[in-house]
């Protein structure tokens, strides 16, 4: 039933204007924005504050950047294409796949590029957000979705002498392309997932590679393959050749992570994946003690792993140095470890990752819900939880696409997907019932986030071993908010939530 609010007095109601704003331009964004159109929500409006679309395929333009999951899977359920070049696609063609729907789907002509949320505020009294923009203009909707991601905002290291350092510098997810490496002293600091990529692309052009690792990173051999022009267009032309591949790909992505992560008390995958880590190490790293220094001491799971069929074998160079001493400081020529070696380098690669859970990341920009009650506190506070990943009481007619406990770490493309069907029942029962508010229960809140802390028992970051990950799951209060579920069973609670969890009133009537 929906329930009827009093009506303000009519100088205070107003007509937003768009029914939905969509805050990023990253795949997230366009998803939702796709989704809501072929749904019937068609006056949405998209802001971007970069110049073009594409999110991290947009930002990240480093050598040898590329999807770490098959493609088949990283793309949309209803707009797949047979066209990669290879298994694990290029950054290049996902940024031109992302141009490519924004245009397919009329994404483009809804959209504002190079446009800045300074904050967001909900105006109960006439249920609708106010999303302040920099330089002062004010947009109004009825519901707002946040599309930001998390991994937008590079993390600068917090290493004493950084902003000292005299030579060329730049993070991998803003690379600057005029910094020619050809036989330049390079040194870059961190082995995560961007690292792995870089280090094998770069190690043949430069005259010194120095490598920090501060924590080794689990790496698996890649099963990628260029994809022969005959098998793309058999992809293209032979009925059911796309689903087939896409069945593969998902259940290899299935097996590699969610299971093995939030099932690893139950599906023993995450040892026989450390095997063949080991495995894979032995096979590409001829010093022993080299090897030592590229294993991992922590649980196969605890960080996303990494695949890679170049980047170990990156360390047999006679020009790449691994080092595992700590830097004590960063100075104007280089790098000093608290051994007090100093590595001059000419070029200095930041591969530090992003601000994932640090605070003005989750939320990327001030949120106020009703009263003046702060997302960004109320998380400190409370802890990271959302109802299914999408909605926290307090914060009506808003909606995240990648909000705690909403992706359980399996294609970020069944995460759009699921979160924007969840959205899009929310909006049709809204219209339905005329109602201008829509905001989940803070009972319904507190029994999803009691059921995903109970199942945590047989994930790998509170089974295993992960006290030497230094990994960015875990958040300050020592949470890790992926979903704990099946991809299967994100996609069933996307369609079958119930809706009396939500409440639906109306002051416009």
């Amino acid at each position: 039933m929906t329930e009827t609010m009093t009506m303000p007095p009519a100088s205070l109601r107003q007509v937003p204007d768009h029914e939905v704003v969509i805050i990023g331009g990253g795949l997230s964004g366009i998803g939702v924005a796709i989704m809501l159109d072929r749904a019937g929500f068609d006056d949405y409006l998209l802001i971007e504050e970069g110049d073009g679309f594409g999110g991290a395929w947009h930002w990240n333009t480093y050598p040898g950047v590329g999807v770490d999951i098959p493609s088949f899977s990283y793309q949309f359920s209803f707009e797949q294409i047979s066209g990669w070049s290879r298994v694990y696609a290029p950054g290049a063609e996902l940024k031109a796949y992302a141009e490519h729907c924004v245009d397919k789907y009329d994404v483009r002509r809804r959209s504002r590029l190079l446009t800045c949320v300074d904050a967001t505020e909900y105006d109960a009294d006439n249920d609708l957000w106010l999303v302040r923009l920099a330089g002062g203009e004010v947009i109004t909707s009825r519901f707002v979705v946040s599309a930001t991601g998390v991994l937008t905002k590079p993390k600068k290291p917090e290493i004493p002498g950084v902003d000292e350092y005299a030579g060329t510098i730049m993070h991998t997810a803003r690379w600057d392309h005029d910094a020619d490496l050809t036989g330049k002293r390079v040194a870059i600091i961190g082995t995560g997932a961007s690292a792995v990529q870089i280090i094998p692309t770069v190690a043949g052009k430069v005259a010194q590679l120095t490598v920090f690792q501060r924590t080794p990173i689990w790496c698996l051999p890649k099963p990628d393959a260029r994809l022969p022009l005959p098998l793309r267009l058999a992809l293209g032309l032979v009925p059911g050749s796309k689903a087939a591949a896409r069945l593969v790909s998902q259940s290899y992505v299935e097996v590699t992570f969610p299971l093995a992560a939030h099932f690893h008390g139950i599906v023993p995958t995450a040892k026989l994946g450390e095997k063949l880590g080991h495995l894979h190490l032995r096979r590409s790293v001829h010093d022993p003690g080299i090897r030592r220094k590229l294993t991992p001491a922590y649980s196969l799971g605890c960080k996303r792993p990494s695949f890679s069929n170049s980047y170990l074998q990156s360390f047999n160079r006679e020009n790449v140095l691994l080092e595992t001493d700590p830097i004590e400081r960063i100075t104007p020529s280089g790098v000093r470890t608290v051994n007090g070696t100093e590595h001059e380098v000419d070029v200095l690669i930041l591969a530090t990752g992003f601000t994932v859970f640090d605070k003005g990341n989750m939320p990327p920009f001030p949120i106020s819900g009703v009263d003046g009650l702060d997302l960004e506190g109320f998380w400190s506070e409370n802890r990271f939880q959302a109802y299914h990943g999408v909605s926290v009481p307090g914060f009506p007619n808003l909606f995240s696409i990648l909000g705690p406990y909403g992706y359980n770490a399996s294609s970020y493309f069944n995460l759009i997907e699921t979160q924007s069907q969840h959205i899009i029942r929310l909006l049709k029962a809204a219209r339905k019932r005329k109602a201008t508010r829509v905001e989940v229960t803070e009972r319904a809140n507190a029994e999803y986030f009691a059921s995903v802390l109970g199942r945590r028992d047989n994930q790998v970051f509170f089974r295993g071993d992960c006290a030497s990950a230094n990994s960015y799951y875990f958040d300050e209060h020592g949470d890790v908010p992926l979903r704990p579920s099946t991809t299967l069973g994100t996609m069933w609670d996307a369609n079958h939530f119930r809706l009396r969890d939500y409440t639906f009133s109306n002051t416009q009537a």
